[in-house]
Order: structure tokens, then sequence, then C-alpha cells
């Protein structure tokens, strides 16, 4: 199933959620004394392996990290080749001050933002479909 390319579909159908809880990213040399099932996302860097887990789970563990993040899904369909969809979202963000780490999956487009962000950050991304 091929995802949307169309820009101006995309910004208006944006639908963000955001996910309970908080997240952390964190980066180890080794992964395997964290189970796979609970890491939401993890990407091999030259430096180690970078992961975002729960924070609970992080400090059950007594990991390391130093950005606590509220997730927000971008519930529209974005294709892996669609062109502006994170550049429109992230100069928005930055309109009010609000950094924004995207993780692109192959359905939907993931926005962390620092928890005290959260609200506003929900306010902007809603913003493009009107609600």
């Amino acid at each position: 199933m091929a995802g949307e390319t169309d820009l101006s579909i995309l910004l208006k159908s944006l639908k963000p959620s955001l996910n309970e809880g908080s997240y952390v990213f964190l980066t180890l040399k080794d992964i395997q004394q964290i189970s796979r099932s609970a890491i939401l996302f993890e990407f091999k860097e030259r430096e180690g392996i970078t992961i975002i887990l729960e924070k609970e789970k992080a400090d059950a563990q007594k990991l390391k990290y130093e950005f606590v993040a509220s997730w927000i899904t971008l519930n529209v369909h974005s294709a892996l080749d669609a062109v502006g969809l994170t550049a429109a979202v992230s100069t928005a963000l930055t309109k009010h001050n609000i950094s924004c780490n995207v993780v692109a999956a192959y359905y939907h487009d993931h926005i962390f933002v620092a928890t005290k962000d959260t609200k506003k950050a929900m306010e902007v991304l809603s913003e493009f479909s009107g609600k």
C-alpha cells in the first residue's frame, strides 16, 4: 500500500495523536541487556546504537539519558519519498521554539518533543488540519 506524496494532502491529514508516557533517547555500544520488545526504535551509528525507550524502562535498568520526550504520531500514511512533510512540521514547531526529533517509519512519521513542549506541539500540529 503506497503512502501519500502530495504535501497539501499530507498536511491536511496529519491527525497528530499523543502516545502515553515519556520516552528517552540513549546510546549504547551493546544492546543485548535490553529486551528487544522494550525497544521502540533503534539505529546503528558508528559511535554506538541509538535507541528510544519508555523512560520507566530506562530508569529500571539505570540507563543514562539526557532528553525526555513525548511521542506524537502523525496518523497520515506518508510515503517515504514524500517531499516537504518533515520540513513543514519542523518549521511550524520552530516558530514556537520547539525542538523536534523525527523518526520516519513505513506508515507514519513520529515526532519526539521535550515533555515541557507537548501541549503546544499538539496545538501547532493540529493547526495543519484545522482542528
